[in-house]
């Protein structure tokens, strides 16, 4: 079915956007200092937000997404939910099974009535299995399997396997059935597991019924990080089936293998967990804007905005995994996790380059219980520009397709295609420009914006980026400095002592966190520096991100 638009009431708008009570935002602060107000800060939107707020880190993980996720976001809210067509939601699936595995599925036929009344799968499920069974996969009996610093388990309440990072999930069908039988024996004693530490590994788990998803690391995570991932996973499935064909899948038969609906979609969940291992967005719960003068982006947002539907609930346009420009209809927020997944889900397939595509997807953040309709294109073969058009109408290709051709003939009528191109050329910008000596890197989020920045001495978490310089060249090296923003990032939001200021000093290099209500900065510089000196250059960066804030983030977001 269309995806519901959900509107947000009144009193919402002030909590989801930060905006004060009146509607203006509190002036602006010319010097940023420990005590900047929301939205006041370097970074913050001036005209309203783009996005559904998370004032902090745990936010993204609150009992909302807990017990409370048995119900749809619309029953959350305290509003009735309409109940889905599942011959609607079926027609839907099977088109984006179809795109995932060149080959149809119909959920009715899947889940058809066998001999004695009992569900079978269908000979198009056994088909279709047969086709996909020819992925090669680890030996789980190997030492190198076990060597691997993270794994993660998607499985049923039924111990049924349904994911595996690495191996066969039928090798490790045993394995995961001893994870059930943990969850159920502690469920039984009117418990709950959440972890198990021991010998350096964190186990964690995560409960989002029908499925229970399982993480094994070796890593300088907080469980929490680690359980913040497995529920990027869990949502990774809500896009593909929705929350309402998932739970009336299980409420058919238990014991389902929900593999034959996923089969061809794995590409997709390996593409987040790689992403989630190398890029800080998933970290900060944000999102990162592609540096351009702010006179470029808003002409291409306006362009965006011009070039409308009535379908039309967003309009992205983006690079890489950078945000471009993004407008939306009045009253409709686009939550961070959503606009990651779709990040994802356009980084895992290199067949959305190959003309425009028209996919089912469901945002889970935004409304679970029913698709959008997804038209995905590159603007040019040359160009690493992808713009999506994101309709509640599954019949509107060619009024969706038509927009896109307006919105290129306003991009060439406005003269931006080159300012475009050649702010593609360097997605990035050297840590240099900012002019503090011993400063390596910096990450930088606006919380009332969503939105947030990181300075490279050359690409520190980004292998694209032109001006690589030592001592972060290497992918280890790389792999080791995001591990200690980890670190620094779990101190900060530890469920039961957090903390504001960190000061960490290290043999290769001094780290300083410095979480507010209005921002979290994150700093490395060299290991010969000191803390004073790192304390005075916070406030030259903060100086540095208030005057480049126009082309680091986008201060004017567009609505239709």
């Amino acid at each position: 079915m269309a995806a519901d638009v959900h509107k947000k009431k009144s009193w919402e708008v002030p909590n989801g956007s930060l905006a004060p009570g009146d509607g203006q935002h509190a002036e602006r602060s010319e010097s940023p200092t420990p005590g900047l107000a929301q939205g006041t800060e370097p970074g913050a939107g001036q005209e309203g937000a783009m996005f559904v707020h998370t004032r902090s880190y745990e936010d993204l993980t609150s009992p909302e997404d807990g017990a409370a996720a048995a119900r749809s976001p619309e029953r959350r809210r305290g509003e009735p939910a309409e109940q889905s067509s599942m011959e609607q939601i079926s027609k839907d699936f099977s088109e984006l099974s179809t795109q995932l595995t060149g080959m149809a599925l119909d959920l009715e036929e899947e889940m058809r009535p066998g001999k004695e009344g009992k569900l079978e799968p269908s000979p198009q499920t056994a088909r279709r299995d047969s086709v996909l069974s020819g992925k090669e996969e680890e030996d789980v009996t190997m030492d190198a399997w076990r060597m691997h610093r993270k794994h993660v388990f998607v499985l049923s309440e039924a111990g049924k396997p349904v994911y595996s990072r690495y191996g066969s999930e039928e090798a490790l069908s045993s394995t995961m059935g001893v994870m059930m039988a943990l969850v159920s024996f502690l469920e039984a004693e009117k418990n709950a597991i959440r972890s198990i530490h021991a010998d350096g590994y964190k186990v964690v788990f995560v409960r989002r019924s029908p499925l229970v998803l399982v993480a094994v690391a070796r890593t300088r995570q907080s469980e929490q990080e680690i359980a913040h991932e497995l529920l990027y996973i869990y949502y990774q499935i809500l896009s593909l089936l929705t929350w309402t064909q998932l739970n009336h899948i299980f409420q058919q038969k238990q014991n389902y293998d929900l593999r034959r609906l996923l089969a061809g979609s794995e590409r997709i969940t390996d593409n987040l967990l790689d992403l989630m291992a190398h890029d800080p967005s998933f970290l900060m719960g944000a999102v990162r804007c592609l540096p351009l003068a702010a006179s470029v982006r808003d002409a291409v947002s306006s362009s965006l905005q011009q070039a409308k539907a009535k379908s039309l609930v967003f309009s992205i346009l983006l690079s890489g995994n950078q945000l471009v420009s993004l407008v939306r209809k009045k009253d409709q927020f686009l939550h961070p996790i959503d606009l990651h997944l779709l990040f994802n889900l356009i980084s895992s397939s290199s067949s959305f380059r190959e003309g425009e595509a028209w996919t089912p997807i469901c945002l889970p953040k935004f409304n679970s219980s029913g698709f959008f309709h997804a038209h995905i294109s590159y603007l040019e073969q040359e160009m690493d520009l992808c713009l999506l058009l994101v309709s509640t109408d599954r019949e509107d290709f060619f009024t969706v397709s038509d927009c896109k051709r307006r919105f290129q003939e306003r991009l060439r009528r406005r003269g931006v295609h080159h300012a475009l191109q050649e702010a593609l050329r360097t997605p990035f910008y050297s840590v240099a420009q900012v002019g503090i000596p011993d400063l390596r890197h910096f990450i930088y989020k606006s919380k009332s914006s969503g939105l947030f920045t990181r300075g490279l001495t050359g690409g520190v978490l980004c292998s694209c980026s032109p001006e690589i310089e030592a001592p972060y060249v290497q992918e280890e090296e790389k792999e080791r400095l995001l591990g200690l923003y980890q670190y620094l990032h779990s101190r900060a939001h530890n469920s039961s002592r957090p903390l504001k200021n960190i000061y960490f000093t290290g043999p290769r290099e001094n780290l300083l966190a410095w979480v507010t209500n209005a921002f979290e900065l994150y700093v490395c510089y060299s290991p010969l520096g000191t803390k004073a000196g790192a304390i005075n250059a916070v406030n030259k960066l903060m100086k540095w991100i208030r005057k480049e804030e126009d082309r680091l983030f986008i201060l004017t977001p567009q609505t239709y």
